[in-house]
């Protein structure tokens, strides 16, 4: 099932790349696609040697240097910035929920996409550039989970609980600073920037400003992918992890803050988006079963198609692109009432 789910990620994205305004035939964009990662491979390869290859198997450009900038420079960066997006918030949700033994668990339950959200919103009155915005929503992300774990902290009594509950409390106090932010934000300006923002949007994704988060994002989804299968474990209970050898104090902080680096990096590329860590998650459990060693990789691919498919009808749908997390939204709450009724109140 994950070789299909992989088949399918690649037909999305190829699909992605060829539909837009500006359109262009699926054979050009595969073709233009493997032209360039030719290229980049033989300079590297001269970069390291010295000496520039001429491989036999390059293709010449047949196409013109407008089709190449839409589909190499432009689409191309966007398409694998969803995709991490996608995969980052996905794969954090199934985590979350396998550590708090909760379905109803989503990415965001720890405060860090209403810190994320203040961070932006700064850095936005503060008349930032693109950069900033990101780096700001990153760091506040960050600073919104601590202050969670730290309130946890105090309160020994059950963990896991008063975790969740510090989560909700952190999350409805920044809620509230994004409120004031908005509030005293100029309404013909810094408003309609910041209302943007958080709607969602890959508008201005590029190579340059995803670039600093695709080592975070693929460092920690590999960390949870290598401890998947310790979320069966954990999932069964803390004395039974404890019983099977899983040193659970050390366990569950390591993949919620990888969980939380995910959601983080996956909001400063393209804003506050819901649904995602709640729905795929589902979603892959009911394809693959609830091994995590099956679902997260299920989670991953699934969670990326999803988004990228969501994405490039936002941005074809109508001739202004609509923001991103009202679309997820408005497939989200039908497709989780599905899942509900399947269900029918019960998790395996």
């Amino acid at each position: 099932m994950n070789f299909i789910l992989f088949l399918l990620l690649i037909g999305v994205l190829i699909t992605s790349l060829f539909m837009g305004r500006y359109p262009v035939d699926p054979v050009t964009v595969v073709v233009i696609v493997v032209s360039g990662i030719l290229e980049r491979i033989g300079d590297a390869i001269a970069n390291i040697t010295g000496v520039k290859i001429a491989f036999f198997w390059s293709i010449p450009h047949t196409w013109s240097i407008i089709v190449n900038t839409v589909v190499w420079d432009v689409r191309l960066p966007r398409a694998v910035a969803v995709v991490l997006a996608g995969s980052g918030l996905a794969v954090s949700g199934a985590t979350y929920q396998g550590v708090f033994r909760n379905p109803l668990v989503s990415e965001s339950i720890l405060g860090v996409s209403a810190g994320a959200g203040v961070g932006a919103a700064l850095a936005i009155l503060m008349d930032q550039g693109t950069g900033v915005i990101q780096l700001s929503a990153f760091v506040f992300g960050l600073l919104a989970v601590s202050m969670t774990f730290a309130i946890s902290r105090v309160y020994r009594s059950n963990p896991t609980l008063v975790l969740v509950l510090a989560g909700i409390i952190i999350g409805g106090l920044f809620s509230a600073v994004i409120s004031l932010l908005k509030f005293v934000a100029d309404p013909y300006s810094k408003l309609p920037d910041i209302v943007f923002w958080l709607m969602g949007s890959f508008a201005k994704a590029s190579t340059a400003n995803f670039i600093l988060v695709v080592p975070v994002i693929l460092i920690a989804m590999l960390v949870i992918v290598l401890l998947r299968w310790h979320l069966n474990v954990i999932s069964m209970g803390e004395e039974e992890a404890r019983s099977l050898g899983i040193d659970t104090k050390l366990f569950r902080p390591v993949v919620i803050v990888c969980s939380t680096l995910l959601t983080a990096a996956a909001v400063c590329i393209g804003g506050v988006i819901g649904w995602v860590g709640l729905i795929i998650p589902h979603i892959s459990r009911m394809l693959v079963g609830p091994d995590h060693k099956d679902m997260i990789i299920a989670s991953i691919l699934l969670g990326g198609s999803y988004l990228l498919a969501v994405d490039t009808l936002c941005r074809t749908l109508t001739s202004v692109e609509i923001p991103i997390s009202i679309v997820t939204s408005i497939l989200g709450a039908p497709m989780f009432l599905y899942l509900l009724y399947r269900a029918k109140k019960t998790w395996s």
